[in-house]
């Protein structure tokens, strides 16, 4: 397990530097009124590694994480895609599909499933919803301790045809004119502060954004009820604040070999609405405020 001291150092290193406004000074000692585990891109698949991914590994961190969460004990732990790697076929695809649910399920508190682009490579939602306990219609939304998490899809194409059976490019994801309904009238339900989660981000980040992000976040800021967007997909610590909503990148689970190379985060909510990223292993700490409306 990562020690507080590495955990502490990190942190100090990421809030340096970052004076977007929204970026705070954590303070360690403020009791969160809600806490939930986050994690992304472990893409477990049994084959080969390339030069920067470590398929077999993935097994091996999501285990370190779900013996942490368990130790921790958050309310729930989120996963946000690209849970497995494509295989060459829909068999094999399942096999590792179920190799690793078998091992998220070792979670002592409920599991939430976000959809990336390789867990629905080969495989179709439903699919993957069969083996899982995943939502069929690959969004959802949960509220825990008068806080809303909503969690999107954007696999589907510019024509709004679902991603499965290799029928897709991963740079044509889009949130549907449907799905989009849905979120209007989720965020108009929502009694409290709403967090957001997806695979594919939502920010200017261009080779790696949802096409149609503009058109998302322009529900997403009309609401004046998010905290902030926690997001997967290009791999990589990252945050951008656009008016004045955070955008959270989470590391990969996947990149680099050894329990050094994981990643997985402690995300608090404080009485203030303010977030609290507890980072492990490669994953930046940060603290978070969204704008007051």
């Amino acid at each position: 397990m990562p020690s507080r001291r590495a955990f502490l150092h990190q942190g100090s290193l990421c809030l340096a530097g970052l004076g977007t406004g929204r970026v705070l000074a954590a303070d360690s000692s403020v009791k969160p009124t809600l806490r939930v585990g986050l994690m992304t891109d472990l893409h477990y698949a049994d084959k080969d590694s390339t030069k920067t991914r470590f398929y077999r590994e993935a097994l091996g961190k999501l285990d370190e994480a779900v013996a942490f969460m368990n130790q921790e004990k958050p309310a729930c732990v989120i996963e946000l895609g690209d849970f497995i790697d494509q295989a060459p076929s829909v068999e094999q695809e399942l096999e590792w599909l179920k190799t690793m649910e078998q091992h998220y399920a070792r979670l002592t508190m409920p599991r939430h499933y976000v959809l990336g682009n390789h867990c629905v490579g080969t495989l179709t939602k439903a699919e993957f919803a069969a083996h899982t306990g995943a939502a069929l219609s690959g969004y959802s939304s949960f509220e825990q301790n008068g806080i809303r998490f909503i969690l999107l899809d954007a696999c589907f194409r510019e024509d709004g045809i679902a991603y499965g059976r290799s029928n897709f490019h991963w740079k044509d994801c889009h949130i549907p004119a449907q799905e989009q309904a849905w979120l209007k009238d989720e965020l108009a339900r929502a009694t409290g502060p709403v967090i957001i989660l997806a695979h594919q981000r939502l920010d200017l980040d261009a080779a790696h954004a949802v096409k149609n992000a503009a058109e998302v976040r322009a529900l997403l800021e009309k609401s004046k009820k998010v905290l902030a967007v926690f997001q997967g997909h290009s791999h990589k610590n990252d945050l951008q604040e656009i008016n004045g909503i955070p955008y959270c990148t989470l590391a990969a689970m996947i990149e680099g070999t050894g329990p050094e190379n994981n990643s997985y985060t402690l995300l608090d909510i404080l009485p203030d609405s303010s977030l609290r990223l507890n980072g492990f292993r490669k994953q930046t700490s940060r603290t978070l405020k969204a704008e007051k409306a």
